[in-house]
């Protein structure tokens, strides 16, 4: 069975609707999934990644058998703790120098979630900031590659729609503060009128970008 649209989308809701998988794909399911297959596109999206890193993101184990068979597909690299990482021969590699924008992460997403250790992109100190006891995982934004804050989006009953950005740890600066409220602004746009350039009319705002203090 599949979750299927309309449940999920952007400034909805509603009950759940599902539909058995080989009516939504259209082709029937296969009856021996390979493990190898999973692992290649696990490293597709996420890699490079360690062993832990794919039995952490698919909940599987005895993962190292299987990547050793993969192993001559495979590039392999050393962490800085010497953990060996694997990834697609042809997936692409960006200058370590290459300047990272801030970044708006959604909820949930397999950048906080796929990895065992996630040290590349957030601290332990920030992980137990994240966590929360009932499951959910924030938003979260992104400042030279590293999770700074979380965000959130409301909308007060007659009032403009609200992006509420609370920094981790410390105050961010005032070019940080402008850096991410331009990326909010674009990730407004495209929520509520899909990317294309709308003038609100004179004296109104659809939306606003605002700063809290500093969760810790």
């Amino acid at each position: 069975m599949v979750q299927i649209p309309p449940r999920g989308l952007w400034g909805r809701s509603g009950q759940p609707t599902y539909a058995p998988a080989e009516q939504w794909l259209g082709r029937p399911l296969s009856t021996g999934p390979a493990v190898e297959t999973v692992l290649l596109r696990y490293l597709g999206a996420f890699g490079p990644a360690s062993v832990m890193d794919a039995q952490t993101w698919s909940g599987l184990t005895r993962l190292g058998e299987v990547m050793d068979r993969l192993r001559p597909q495979l590039r392999v690299f050393r962490s800085e703790s010497g953990r060996e990482l694997f990834d697609l021969p042809d997936a692409p590699r960006p200058d370590p120098g290459l300047p990272l924008p801030a970044r708006f992460v959604a909820e949930y997403d397999n950048l906080i979630l796929s990895h065992a250790d996630r040290t590349r992109v957030i601290s332990d100190a920030t992980r137990k900031l994240v966590a929360s006891r009932n499951g959910q995982v924030p938003g979260t934004v992104l400042l030279d590659g590293e999770v700074r804050g979380m965000w959130k989006v409301e909308q007060p009953r007659k009032a403009a729609v609200t992006l509420t950005v609370t920094p981790f740890h410390r105050k961010l600066t005032a070019a940080e503060e402008q850096e991410l409220a331009a990326e909010g602004e674009r990730l407004m746009s495209f929520a509520l009128h899909g990317g294309e350039e709308v003038q609100a009319p004179p004296g109104t705002e659809e939306f606003t970008v605002i700063f809290a203090d500093a969760a810790a």
